[in-house]
């Protein structure tokens, strides 16, 4: 007991927000000291990590054959246990001492719907870096504490999360999810869907990260020619030389539209399956739209028209999950209902 106590006292607990695109870490006394994208870039010859993060996300595309660059999280679950035991313990290592006496407590945001498997691998990836106890969290009420709701009331809160792999949309209300939706549909699947629409129109083959920058600078939830075009490069798939091409924002928004209607059918049937009278306080308070796929232009007014409610993009989407575990690990004893584990 004494024990236990001096742990909570002394350690250096952490938050952590381990996403499928981006890993966040925040502790009580350094604040958000980590975001870095979910990346390790292994040497299958000497079996050995050669980087970890941003470093290893610029090796994309640009690695001998005995060098692979891993995404270990994909639809915002373990993939391969190892690579995200070696992330998450280099991302802690580098936020809390090696020679540390008392270990941190982690709590940690997950997606909805993930079955108990991937939530013990979680914990068990959690415990190998290092954590001596880990709590969980759902990412839609971690990130209604984050945007600052009160999630203790009765009133009903509707947030929805567009992640890296998975979206998710719940209705939040006595410390519980009511109800809600997940799609493994999201930001990775946009990238996808911009290379595959390059492939299919222009016949040119592009990296990951190329796709990543059209979509963030010419990608819209409706088709709009306001944002321009931009000039990329790649491998033109009938000579196999490198070429250089113009691909306008319409292009963008025509790849990215089936993307976009599964997150809108996501939020309708979430509204669909909402009691009455939580329905009524959504549409007096609205949509809150949080994650880094929610900064995709227009979305908000698109979700908007589709359901007539106010929509409303938290003010920095991109960290509103991560605070929200962050505000329930500073208040263990006043958030306790919200964990699930």
């Amino acid at each position: 007991m004494i024990w236990r106590a001096l742990c909570n006292f002394f350690a250096q607990n952490i938050a952590m927000d381990l996403g499928t695109a981006n890993t966040l870490l925040y502790t009580n006394r350094l604040g958000l000291a980590i975001n870095e994208p979910s990346v390790v870039a292994y040497d299958q010859k000497k079996r050995t990590i050669v980087a970890i993060g941003a470093e290893a996300k610029g090796y994309i595309g640009r690695t001998p054959d005995q060098v692979t660059t891993i995404r270990p999280l994909k639809e915002g679950v373990i993939a391969d246990f190892d690579m995200t035991c070696a992330m998450v313990s280099y991302f802690v290592e580098r936020m809390v001492s090696r020679l540390r006496l008392f270990k941190p407590m982690l709590v940690v945001c997950i997606p909805m719907g993930i079955t108990q498997i991937e939530k013990r691998a979680v914990i068990d990836a959690a415990i190998s870096a290092g954590a001596r106890e880990v709590k969980l969290i759902d990412e839609p009420m971690a990130a209604t504490i984050g945007a600052g709701r009160d999630v203790h009331g009765a009133c009903g809160h509707m947030v929805l999360d567009v992640g890296g792999g998975t979206t998710e949309v719940g209705v939040i209300s006595l410390d519980g999810i009511v109800t809600a939706q997940c799609v493994r549909v999201a930001g990775d699947a946009m990238d996808e869907a911009v290379q595959h629409y390059i492939r299919e129109e222009f016949r040119v083959e592009i990296g990951a990260n190329t796709a990543e920058r059209l979509k963030i600078m010419l990608g819209a939830a409706e088709n709009s020619e306001e944002l321009g075009e931009l000039q990329i490069s790649g491998r033109d798939l009938v000579h196999g030389l490198p070429r250089v091409i113009t691909v306008p924002s319409t292009a963008v928004s025509l790849a990215l539209a089936p993307c976009v209607q599964q997150i809108k059918e996501a939020v309708l049937n979430c509204l669909e399956s909402t009691p009455p009278t939580l329905a009524q306080d959504i549409l007096q308070e609205g949509l809150l739209l949080v994650g880094g796929g929610s900064l995709l232009h227009g979305l908000d007014s698109y979700l908007a028209k589709a359901t007539g409610l106010t929509v409303k993009r938290d003010n920095d989407p991109l960290t509103t999950v991560l605070r929200g575990t962050a505000k329930a690990m500073l208040d263990l004893k006043g958030y306790k209902y919200v964990f699930i584990n």
